[in-house]
């Protein structure tokens, strides 16, 4: 019998392989400004009274996004969470966050979902990327307003998207980047217009590597 291979709602770019169980796409881009395809990601959603003990005890407001054991938790909405984790740590992901209500709210309602399959996630990374952002998003990205950790969801090529300021270091020097996620039905569209509108500044697609996050 073959084993199981999930797959993104992004087709990889050729040479395509297998990656912690994703097909995904081994190609690899020496250009300044890449896109990649992180839909292997774990994506764990978690929602909880915005100002409760949960909130407390997670320490991320709205808004902002930080690590946890090499974990990204992300403040996307009032009372919402979402933690993004290497391919298959979502089971991982959600008994911490059980555990953590268990101690710390358990008087709360509070609800931990998987949904790596229901989401396609992105990223871009390069100085241009802010740039690249801005042709398809009114949001503003400026430095002062949407710094490394900032969380926000705005209307990108039309879609609905949560977007992640997480820079990078490359050569020991901090590179601009930003996660992207969306429905999973949205997932193809949103990429390929990013990557259409990125044509002009030389974007590449980059294969996922792990961990990922």
């Amino acid at each position: 019998m073959s084993e199981l291979v999930s797959r993104s709602p992004i087709a990889p770019v050729p040479p395509v392989r297998v990656e912690a169980g994703w097909e995904v796409s081994g190609g690899r881009s020496d250009a300044v400004l890449t896109i990649t395809d992180c839909t292997p990601l774990a994506k764990v959603h978690l929602r909880a009274p915005w100002n409760g003990a949960m909130a407390k005890a997670l320490g991320v407001p709205f808004g902002r996004a930080d690590r946890e054991q090499g974990w990204l938790v992300i403040g996307s909405g009032p009372g919402e969470w979402f933690v993004l984790a290497p391919p298959g740590a979502a089971a991982a992901v959600a008994g911490w966050l059980g555990t953590m209500a268990a101690d710390s709210a358990p008087e709360e309602f509070v609800s931990v979902v998987d949904l790596t399959h229901g989401r396609a996630l992105m990223r871009i990374t390069g100085p241009d990327a802010a740039g690249l952002l801005a042709r398809l998003c009114g949001a503003d990205l400026h430095d002062d307003m949407a710094p490394a950790g900032a969380a926000l969801r705005s209307a990108v090529a039309g879609v609905s998207t949560d977007i992640v300021r997480d820079d990078i270091t490359n050569d020991r020097a901090w590179v601009p980047s930003y996660l992207l996620h969306c429905e999973r039905s949205s997932g193809q569209y949103l990429f390929s217009a990013l990557a259409g509108a990125g044509g002009p500044l030389g974007i590449g697609v980059d294969g996922f590597r792990l961990p990922g996050i």
